[in-house]
């Protein structure tokens, strides 16, 4: 694969919250996880463990678990002025749990040993869980690179502490192991448009921070309603 390859494959990727019934071919799930293995990671500690989820009774007890600890996240946005507010949470409310993971054939559940961070001297300098947090990110998003290879869609979500606990008890997971991510995937069920990016030149400074393109408050600010505005028939909601 040369560069333009992989600009093709990286600007091909999007984030699918509906998906075909239809199932992964055999081999493709062990292929994505084959690469997401050779991700970054801190002195190589490789915290990554990765649950494959088929089975649809517990898909639908994490889809409803995810549910639940998902209405704090809707109590938030609700504080925030309506431009200000993501898309899919003005309807949230109203969607069946299932949905949330876009009835996905296949979800990975990405878990974490934060004991492995004692492999760099990082553990000593930062917050553990930062440092675990970094290197379960890099793998995450080579399970995304690895999906969208394999003409798969994919979902990044994301699990804070109160999914994690909900989560835990369904997946058997143990009590010194993190959840960090969930990662549904299979046929997209609809299109996304292309999604919006920032021009390079207003994000790349040459030698130093060019003070030019710094943005003050009010100016990000406009550029978060400007997203909402793009963001907002992405995908449908149900």
């Amino acid at each position: 694969m040369d560069i333009d390859q992989f600009l093709e494959l990286a600007k091909a990727r999007r984030s699918i919250r509906l998906f075909k019934p239809d199932p992964i071919p055999e081999g493709y799930v062990e292929k994505i996880l084959e690469a997401a293995r050779w991700a970054m990671s801190g002195a190589n500690g490789q915290p990554w463990e990765f649950i494959v989820v088929r089975d649809e009774e517990t898909k639908t007890k994490l889809a409803a678990a995810r549910h639940e600890a998902q209405k704090m996240t809707i109590a938030l946005e609700g504080i925030r002025v309506p431009e200000m507010r993501q898309p899919r949470y003005r309807k949230m409310e109203q969607m069946m749990p299932k949905a949330i993971l876009g009835n996905a054939p296949v979800i990975i559940v990405v878990c974490g040993d934060p004991r492995t961070a004692q492999a760099t001297v990082l553990s000593r300098l930062c917050d553990r869980r930062w440092v675990i947090d970094e290197n379960m990110a890099n793998t995450t998003q080579i399970i995304h690179l690895a999906a969208a290879a394999c003409g798969l869609g994919s979902q990044w979500v994301t699990i804070n502490a109160l999914a994690e606990e909900l989560l835990k008890p369904i997946l058997g997971v143990p009590p010194g192991i993190r959840i960090f991510s969930m990662v549904p995937i299979g046929y997209p069920a609809h299109r996304p448009k292309s999604p919006y990016r920032r021009d390079l030149e207003e994000i790349v400074h040459e030698g130093k921070y060019d003070m030019s393109k710094y943005r003050s408050h009010e100016q990000v600010q406009d550029y978060i309603r400007k997203l909402r505005g793009e963001t907002k028939r992405a995908y449908p909601l149900k």
